[in-house]
């Protein structure tokens, strides 16, 4: 007789990500835009745009990163997840057909998504199936004042971001992302193996653990792991350590509770990992502006 196939239970590869690492959004704009629009490079702003209707051409300065021009001529979202000065030309003239919003990611450049996305991510509306009725929502909520209007938007343009996130991970191929976190995160065992990191820091990670949790090999898992990271595993968790840490550190916690929350033997021992890392000991580190 066959015997029935297991099939793994599906994996959250976002929560704990983004319940350690927040990201804020705040209504920026609604409305038409006309002629040239400047949007500078701030530091620790990010966009997100969203072009409902019409044409729009985008452009970046040279060594940016991003297309020196881009054309739009279809309802397109563009994600600027780091400070990247850029403008837009012949925006929408008429209707509340483009909005905006800024970016506020916890921990700034620090955070893990602003590391792993492109300097600019152009993605057509119809190719990111499920995100209709959140576009929906938030274009009525902009097309005129009403109580809440702005607190309802910031958290619709919260929803539409998670939502392009879980679509960049379920179709890497598309996105044009091969390397960082959000290709481990696309890859159905690595992401096993990264979401317990992510969930439980403060767990003996070893090889064969991460491998067991993976499905793989430790040889294989190694490889795919640097393959698709840049790093070895060991490594990946200690930038994650040091990460989470720093987050606490800037909330108050004390070294002594971090330590033993982060699996270290000692605050001695945690103090030369961050160190090793932030290139100063936790207390420096907290005292630099």
């Amino acid at each position: 007789m066959k015997q029935p196939t297991l099939t793994e239970a599906p994996t959250d590869r976002l929560s704990a990500l983004l319940e350690r690492f927040r990201v804020r959004a705040h209504l920026f704009h609604a409305g038409p835009l006309c002629g040239i629009t400047h949007f500078p490079a701030v530091p620790g702003r990010a966009f997100l745009h969203v072009l409902r209707r019409g044409s729009l051409e985008v452009a970046h300065p040279a060594g940016s990163g991003a297309a020196r021009c881009t054309v739009l001529c279809e309802p397109t979202l563009l994600l600027y997840p780091r400070p990247l000065e850029h403008h837009f030309h012949n925006a929408p003239r008429e209707g509340s057909d483009f909005v905006c919003a800024t970016l506020e990611f916890d921990g700034g450049a620090r955070h893990p998504l602003v590391h792993a996305l492109p300097a600019c991510l152009v993605l057509p509306i119809a190719q990111v199936e499920g995100i209709g009725q959140t576009l929906a929502l938030l274009f009525a909520e902009t097309e005129r004042v009403r109580c809440g209007q702005r607190l309802l938007a910031n958290r619709l343009f919260e929803v539409l971001l998670l939502q392009v996130l879980r679509w960049l991970l379920d179709h890497p191929t598309h996105s044009g992302i091969s390397t960082g976190l959000l290709a481990g995160l696309a890859h159905p065992k690595l992401a096993r193996a990264l979401t317990g990191m992510h969930e439980r820091p403060g767990d003996t990670w070893s090889l064969e653990r991460l491998a067991q949790a993976a499905g793989m090999s430790r040889s294989a898992f190694a490889a795919q792991f640097r393959a698709a990271l840049g790093m070895p595993p060991g490594e990946y968790l200690l930038h994650w350590r040091v990460s989470v840490a720093q987050t606490w550190l800037r909330a108050g916690r004390p070294v002594q509770q971090i330590s033993d929350a982060l699996g270290y033997a000692s605050p001695a021992a945690f103090s030369r990992a961050f160190a090793q890392v932030a290139g100063a000991s936790p207390r420096q580190w907290l005292q630099q502006p």
